[in-house]
């Protein structure tokens, strides 16, 4: 973060001072809302949570190091006091984004954003300073801390923006302005909450109307030219329309797209400047679009392509449970996806573990994919039939009623017998799978954030032996 004195963030947030020695002490270090992160310089946003109240924590914050509380009460300690955390935040980013000038990206879609946002990130890398969004923090509260950590020497900021309803993007983008907007594809995920796909790309669009111009500021919108609801927000911003995709029109394009044995994509990169050859880290043809969107970005921003090639065939998973791919020592392999889970991810995942079998045993232990509302059933019923229609050894349904439907649905497609299973919890998918894998199995573990079946994939992969010796090994 840039420093800033105490004086000069109360003026940003319209804060009160609240038992502050001195309105000139800087605030140097990041933005924190967990006290346990505090370092010297930061400060500490204190949030009223259902079971924490972050206000009680600030005492412990300041004698860790931090400068300040941004709360709304006194404290007792050193303290800019605001209405709401929330906005107050908000506010702080925005005056940090506008002072440094850097480079802003932005990114949204119902699927694949954070593994894209990885991707770009390390594209932008080589080209200067960059920092993005960690993980999924890509909320009111994660999307400004995430631009409060950008410095003086930031180039490109990439910020990932979720939305659960109309005008959550809308609010994010007046936050942190982009220059570059990327709208990867309308799917289902949250479906429940906005009613229809037609809905959510309204919400989705909102990234595209928010752009600069393409004369004035250089905007630029990157849409997804093979999503026909992507496609038609082109007639919704006055920025520079940019499409990717396996579209012959498409201006950044894949061709002879394939998967290697291993289920890694290859493909030819075009782009309006040149061409190369990529051959990815990541599993799962779906990353071939995640890809292109990366290429459009970063040859937007000045990148040869060949260089573009090169970074992506280099280009790994940042963020944790995405296709995190685990090879133990007895040849098993589990893919662990277990972040989080829709339609379009969990079939996007399917494939990739078809592809990754190859004549080996395939397992995918799946659970509720969240927040579909009334396509629940119908959807939880398609992806248990697309597991046997992909030819998955075996299915593993883990949890309730959406997990019965999972199986339910496998057993209809025609997988009878032991092929498809339903089991209550984490706990007793790990005692199946831990007395059937066998050597060379292929294991996917993929469900919404709330199931945890983040739990499977570790007891899979956790260290065995009686002297503790790894079992497994990154790739």
């Amino acid at each position: 973060m840039i420093p800033l004195s105490l004086a000069e963030i109360a003026a940003v947030v319209n804060g009160q001072q609240s038992d502050i020695p001195d309105p000139d002490a800087h605030v140097r270090g990041p933005v924190v809302i967990d006290s346990r992160k505090v370092v010297e310089g930061s400060l500490f946003a204190a949030f009223a949570g259902e079971r924490v109240d972050g206000h009680d924590f600030a005492r412990s914050a300041v004698e860790a190091g931090a400068v300040a509380v941004l709360s709304t009460r006194p404290v007792g300690v050193p303290a800019v006091v605001v209405d709401d955390v929330t906005r107050a935040l908000g506010a702080l980013a925005r005056h940090v984004v506008e002072r440094l000038g850097t480079q802003v990206v932005a990114l949204t879609g119902s699927a694949g954003k954070t593994s894209t946002k990885d991707l770009i990130a390390q594209l932008l890398e080589r080209l200067g300073p960059t920092v993005w969004t960690p993980g999924s923090l890509n909320n009111e509260i994660g999307l400004p801390l995430t631009a409060l950590r950008a410095d003086a020497e930031c180039r490109h900021l990439v910020l990932e923006m979720g939305a659960r309803g109309i005008g959550h993007i809308r609010y994010l983008a007046r936050l942190t302005p982009p220059r570059i907007g990327v709208v990867l594809n309308v799917g289902t995920a949250h479906i429940g909450e906005f009613g229809g796909r037609e809905q959510i790309a309204e919400a989705k669009g909102e990234l595209v109307e928010s752009l600069p111009p393409a004369g004035e500021g250089g905007g630029v919108a990157v849409l997804n030219a093979d999503d026909a609801l992507v496609r038609a927000m082109s007639s919704r911003t006055a920025a520079r329309v940019v499409l990717f995709g396996e579209s012959p029109d498409a201006h950044v394009r894949a061709e002879n797209v394939r998967l290697t044995e291993r289920g890694q994509p290859t493909f030819t990169l075009h782009t309006p400047t040149g061409c190369g050859d990529v051959t990815m880290r990541l599993y799962g043809e779906h990353h071939v679009s995640n890809a292109l969107a990366a290429a459009a970005v970063a040859h937007e921003l000045g990148m040869p392509a060949g260089d573009i090639a090169t970074a992506l065939s280099a280009a790994s998973t940042l963020s944790r449970w995405r296709m995190e791919v685990t090879e133990r020592a007895d040849g098993v392999t589990v893919v662990n996806d277990a972040y989080n889970a829709n339609p379009e991810s969990t079939r996007a995942a399917l494939r990739a573990l078809a592809a990754m079998g190859q004549g080996r045993r395939t397992w995918a232990v799946l659970g509720e994919m969240a927040e579909l509302g009334d396509e629940s059933l119908a959807e939880h019923d398609a992806v248990g039939r697309l597991a046997v229609r992909l030819n998955v050894s075996k299915l593993v349904a883990v949890g309730g009623q959406e997990a019965v439907w999972l199986d339910m649905g496998a057993k209809n497609e025609g997988s009878w017998g032991e092929e498809s299973v339903h089991v209550s919890d984490a706990e007793a998918a790990v005692e199946l799978l831990r007395s059937e894998l066998r050597p060379g199995d292929v294991v996917l573990v993929k469900a919404s954030r709330s199931v945890g079946l983040e739990r499977v994939a570790d007891a899979l992969t956790e260290p065995v032996g009686n002297e503790g010796e790894v079992a497994a090994r990154w790739v």
